[in-house]
């Protein structure tokens, strides 16, 4: 009986301290679980272009390229909003030049951006407001992705599309419920900045979760296996007896 009353004293007390974060895992998972990732990803915010490039509009040629840029590495043929460009790097910077004229197009200003963000952009709300991005990105956007425009539009979720002020290349689509989902997250791994799994806390209420879970399958065996019936019988009186016999009528 000294397991059942210790296993009961400590199930209780660790059931009350575990008790709030084992509903916040509980909530939170299955909000990570019931929501299609695919959505909470933002997958659906953005068109797929398949256009393809079209060599007869590459006009302005790549010897003229080279010699105005003589340094560039890592040239390639691609589209902005659906026009030829040139994209290469020189001295670890990027550059967007149009394949039709020379053109250059980086860095993207602010009107090129919403354009590019509409081209991108599957829903039809308006854009709200966009504004270039250069330190401290929200959690929502990796530090890589810098410097980058977002453009907020006016729709359901409130969507934020995210173009490079470098290549104008998307880079990101987040929406509240890709944010309401990164709070989950944060949550559910106890982890409030970094959301990392791996962390103390997360490791130390698991510890306390196990010894709640072993304890309450202590009391669980004993309700079900050692459970006896204990019937308490309450012994007469022996004055009461003789008072109740004195006064039985003859």
């Amino acid at each position: 009986m000294n397991l059942l009353k210790t296993s009961r004293k400590f199930h209780k007390w660790l059931m009350l301290f575990l008790g709030i974060q084992f509903l916040i895992w509980s909530i939170s998972g299955a909000y990570m679980v019931i929501l299609d990732i695919d959505y909470i990803h933002g997958d659906s915010l953005v068109i797929n272009h398949q256009a393809k490039i079209n060599a007869n509009k590459i006009t302005y040629p790549l010897s003229a390229l080279r010699k105005r840029f003589p340094h560039l590495e890592n040239i390639e043929v691609g589209l902005f909003v659906g026009q030829e460009v040139y994209r290469f790097t020189l001295l670890d910077e990027k550059y967007v030049i149009n394949a039709s004229n020379g053109h250059e197009i980086s860095p993207i200003n602010s009107n090129d951006a919403i354009k590019a963000a509409k081209y991108y952009y599957s829903g039809n709300g308006d854009v709200t407001d966009a504004y270039l991005l250069t330190e401290n990105p929200p959690i929502e956007l990796s530090r890589r992705a810098l410097p980058a425009w977002r453009i907020n539009f006016n729709d359901f979720g409130n969507p934020s599309i995210y173009v490079s002020a470098q290549t104008g290349t998307l880079v990101s689509k987040r929406h509240e419920f890709w944010r309401i989902f990164d709070l989950m997250f944060s949550l559910h791994v106890m982890d409030y900045e970094e959301e990392d799994p791996s962390n103390k806390l997360l490791f130390l209420f698991t510890i306390f979760s196990i010894m709640a879970s072993i304890f309450g399958a202590i009391l669980s065996y004993f309700v079900i296996f050692k459970k006896t019936k204990v019937t308490k019988f309450k012994p007469l009186n022996a004055s009461s007896n003789e008072e109740g016999i004195n006064h039985v009528s003859p």
